[in-house]
């Protein structure tokens, strides 16, 4: 029995991120002590987002030199939920069926050193340390390079401007699709940053010639983890998150998911430094509708 009171405390936030899901991933971690941080990260060619969040954990845990009081954050309750409610069955039915069994054992093996305190916290709702750890994971994610020169499909890119946490904002969405170059823009006194990504998807998704599959370039990760990951989830449960909440911006999300039934939408998140000229061309049409 660890004997807690003589042990130094941690903090530590970590997350993980894949895009496509499965593709390629990256991880990130963020450990705190007294005076002390240090950041970690990671990434695979060919993982899962689930991997990606276990990952991060286990390195995190595997960096610390010796036993510890551990306040452990993490936006996946894939990894809350397996920790505190079901890795004690797995171990009890010899880790039978369980999916990916090595790095569940590999994560028992080490919070056995640690004192552990384990926190969800909902991602993409400001915590600054969950925030941060977002943006590493998501910059670790090996990227091929972007179809842009594909011929055959419609390439839609956003952006946004909002002034203020509730607005007022401007969108603004590029459609390169053949020879034609389409430009789309408008603004809402109230607003959020969120729904303004997902209104300049749900546009360009709407003016897009219906015939050609989409790439759609983003700068927001809640759009694109939205697209891909939640949205076939909140729908199937009648647009409601897991604690039982009303979807907030429903009406987009269904827009943004009926475009993808359609045909093909391939969404991609754009960070700083990998952004096309297009994407930088539509963050400043918005900033121009924005005011």
């Amino acid at each position: 029995m660890l004997q807690t009171n003589s042990l130094p405390e941690v903090l530590i936030y970590t997350d993980g991120a894949c895009d496509p899901n499965p593709g390629p991933g990256g991880w990130a971690a963020v450990l705190k002590s007294g005076r002390h941080e240090k950041e970690l990260t990671g990434a695979d060619p060919n993982t899962t987002n689930n991997r990606m969040e276990l990952q991060a954990v286990i390195a995190a845990l595997d960096a610390l030199k010796r036993p510890s009081r551990v306040r452990l954050h993490t936006d996946s309750e894939y990894v809350q939920k397996g920790v505190t409610e079901w890795l004690e069955g797995w171990k009890a039915k010899g880790w039978k069926k369980v999916a990916n069994r090595d790095l569940w054992q590999a994560l028992d093996q080490a919070m056995h050193r640690h004192a552990m305190e384990w926190q969800w916290v909902k991602g993409h709702a400001g915590d600054p340390l969950n925030e941060r750890v977002d943006y590493l994971a998501v910059s670790m994610i090996p990227r091929a390079s972007l179809p842009l020169d594909d011929k055959d499909a419609a390439h839609i890119f956003t952006g946004v401007s909002c002034l203020g946490q509730k607005g007022p904002g401007g969108w603004a969405v590029m459609i390169r699709a053949g020879g034609t170059v389409q430009e789309l823009t408008g603004n809402e006194t109230q607003t959020s940053a969120n729904r303004l990504h997902l209104l300049a998807a749900a546009k360009g998704l709407e003016a897009a010639p219906p015939d050609l599959p989409v790439h759609l370039y983003t700068p927001s990760d809640y759009a694109a983890q939205g697209a891909q990951q939640w949205v076939r989830t909140w729908a199937a449960i009648g647009w409601h998150t897991k604690e039982g909440q009303p979807v907030k911006h429903r009406e987009l999300w269904q827009a943004i998911m009926d475009a993808g039934q359609a045909r093909p939408v391939h969404w991609h998140s754009l960070k700083d430094g990998l952004r096309p000229v297009e994407s930088l061309r539509a963050e400043a049409l918005a900033k121009q509708a924005a005011r």
